[in-house]
């Protein structure tokens, strides 16, 4: 059968042909990320769509003839049209439990670079200057803190197991969550916009949905307190760029430490590149050589267990193997 890998980052796909053809299935992929338009070809006659970053969207799904899963390379699946697949029959298929260490470790190390102006010090010695790169009041403490987490999933929770070494007021919002569950983690269940009122630092572990996306605008940063710093290494679309910026420039926020943006690549004249205090880094949470293989690995053989009829466990889109 013909697996169709619409776009990928990994320097070859040699796991996943290794998996997949002794099996006698045709691997074709297509390294770029293309356009909907000129993904439809590539997928008409697919047996097995693996994705990453490419826009599948209801067209994309709609051109798809024989696709018995579409399965996608991560966590998050805001790029593929769920409800189009549903409405096919079609599976779609996640890998929820890989780089949850990557992002939480990722998540403390941007939190540590905007309270301790980690990159502005850096910059400053290297400029040739010695001393504070910034004012005083700008280098804070992790235990003088409250750090509100936004999601306690698997990588939420793990985030407030590694803040609690920190000995920082946590609190999280959840709407799923019971209180108790997240008070036995150690932390305070509190409803969103306490989080927002009474947070020094924000952070980000939630998916995109219908219910989250643009969460984080105007109103929501008015809503925290003077000086507080956001942190996302969720989705990029859980925040408006733009009232961001604004709370950046009137001093609202102090700080922003991102991995993720609405437009990746963030455009070379971005406003959010020039402006000195943010830490920007280029959606690499996840990276480490045992989690990528765990995600190239997982990825194969979910399509291929989709293309013997057997069943995955972790389908988002409630359609059944076929």
């Amino acid at each position: 059968m013909k697996v169709v890998v619409t776009d990928y980052t990994f320097p070859d796909l040699e796991i996943e042909t290794g998996l997949l053809e002794p099996l006698g299935h045709q691997v074709v992929a297509q390294k770029e990320k293309l356009s909907a338009e000129r993904l439809r070809p590539l997928v008409a006659d697919a047996d097995a769509v693996i994705v990453q970053f490419a826009p599948v969207d209801r067209s994309v799904v709609e051109a798809m003839t024989r696709a018995k899963v579409i399965v996608r390379y991560g966590i998050g699946v805001d790029n593929v049209a769920l409800d189009a697949a549903r409405e096919r029959g079609i599976p779609v298929v996640n890998v929820p439990d890989y780089c949850i260490d990557e992002v939480a470790d990722h998540t403390l190390a941007l939190l540590l670079a905007a309270t301790r102006q980690v990159v502005a010090n850096d910059a400053h010695v290297r400029g040739g200057a010695w001393g504070l790169a910034t004012p005083l009041d700008r280098m804070r403490t992790l235990k003088d803190l409250t750090v509100g987490v936004v999601g306690f999933g698997r990588i939420g929770r793990e985030v407030v197991a590694r803040l609690r070494g920190f000995r920082c007021r946590v609190l999280v919002s959840d709407p799923i969550v019971g209180d108790d569950e997240i008070a036995a983690a150690g932390a305070t269940a509190v409803p969103f916009d306490r989080l927002l009122a009474s947070s020094d630092v924000v952070t980000l572990h939630c998916p995109s949905t219908d219910r989250t996306r643009g969460m984080m605008n105007r109103a929501t940063f008015a809503a925290m307190r003077p000086g507080a710093i956001l942190v996302n290494v969720g989705r990029g679309d859980l925040v408006d760029t733009d009232a961001l910026l604004e709370a950046l420039e009137s001093g609202h926020l102090s700080d922003a430490a991102l991995d993720v943006f609405s437009v990746e690549p963030l455009p070379i004249d971005h406003p959010l590149r020039r402006r000195a205090g943010t830490v920007l880094q280029s959606h690499i949470a996840s990276a480490s050589v045992p989690a990528v293989r765990k995600l190239r690995l997982t990825v194969a053989q979910a399509a291929a267990d989709a293309l013997a009829g057997r069943p995955s466990s972790n389908v988002v889109n409630g359609v059944l193997a076929r």
